[in-house]
């Protein structure tokens, strides 16, 4: 591999990480939230103690922490070097596995990292074991939370402002007293997180909860069945009122492929795995077939999509808006 070929492949990793932000950074700064197209936490490389400085754009990737001048950079793969106090490249790398992308190193030529001492490898062994302790801990802290809100809510009202304008039902949603729904994400079939959704619409994740490979299930699978894998709740709550059939959640693009072969794994052949993919016509490079393709080549699936009337908007993407499009095209007609 030629020099010149390590900036362009650290580029492409960074490109891919952008587009799985929302599973990324919660595993990187646990202690954060989403602020509306942000991600906001505490700055672990400095020790931080509460969250408010230090910020990550959702949109571009760029970070900057404003009670330190110099803690600032301009994707994700800078992020990680600085978070982890490594190289580009090898944060790069680490994304690259993370999200098993084959960027880096694809020619088959070895990239030469420089020699780390036994010393320094060590110090960086014991900090990615605490690291990963605390991760846990933080996970199985989180889950305990979600049980105990999962308990405190009741039957989500089919008139919740959410639930009227994506015109689904709420199936096993909870919703708390002060409005906001809650819906349940598991791993291997237990509670481990919990995504809140407002009136308006608005999502969050319970802070430093596991989301990767979260799902949340709709329907149950039952024998020789079709399974639906999807990303958002509503578009999953329309597949199952239209098909009947058992439909999980990956809540986002970039979970869909983990999901997909977690269920393939868990149920083997007695499925018929089928990826029900986002549409995003109008994003560049469509991240929604992208994500849906690679869900469903590695877990031996069949993928489908929208299909879009000739005067459908472009700006619709998902099984949903489809929905919702064609009630609305119904009811002009019978007015």
């Amino acid at each position: 591999m030629t020099r010149s070929s390590i900036p362009e492949q650290i580029r492409r990793v960074a490109e891919h990480a952008l587009r799985a932000a929302e599973t990324l950074l919660p595993e990187w700064l646990p202690d954060g939230a989403r602020q509306g197209r942000e991600w906001v936490a505490r700055n672990i490389a400095r020790g931080d103690r509460r969250a408010g400085s230090f910020g990550v754009s959702l949109d571009t990737g760029r970070w900057n922490d404003f009670a330190d001048d110099s803690a600032h950079g301009g994707d994700l793969v800078s992020l990680l070097a600085y978070l982890q106090g490594c190289g580009q490249l090898e944060a790069a790398q680490a994304i690259d596995r993370r999200l098993a992308l084959g960027v880096i190193g694809a020619s088959g030529s070895a990239i030469a990292l420089p020699q780390e001492s036994e010393a320094e490898r060590l110090a960086r062994e014991i900090r990615q074991d605490e690291q990963r302790e605390r991760l846990e801990q933080r996970h199985r802290a989180v889950a305990i939370e979600a049980a105990q809100l999962w308990e405190l809510g009741r039957p989500a009202d089919p008139r919740h402002p959410y639930l009227q304008a994506k015109d689904v039902a709420p199936y096993n949603l909870r919703q708390l007293r002060g409005g906001r729904l809650l819906v349940p994400l598991c791993l291997d079939g237990r509670l481990v997180n919990l995504q809140f959704i407002d009136g308006q619409g608005a999502k969050r994740f319970l802070a430093g909860g596991r989301v990767t490979g979260t799902y949340s299930p709709l329907g149950r699978v039952e024998g020789r069945c079709r399974l639906f894998v999807c990303e958002g709740w509503a578009t999953g709550a329309t597949l199952h009122a239209h098909t009947g059939c058992a439909v999980v959640c990956a809540m986002n693009a970039g979970n869909l492929a983990t999901v997909a072969m977690s269920m393939r794994a868990r149920h083997g052949e007695d499925v018929e795995l089928v990826i029900a993919g986002d549409d995003d016509r109008q994003s560049p490079g469509n991240p929604g077939r992208a994500a849906a393709n690679r869900a469903a080549l590695k877990a031996d699936a069949l993928v489908v999509y929208p299909e879009w009337p000739a005067d459908a908007p472009l700006e619709l993407s998902d099984f949903n808006d489809l929905h919702l499009w064609r009630a609305h095209k119904y009811k002009e007609q019978r007015s």
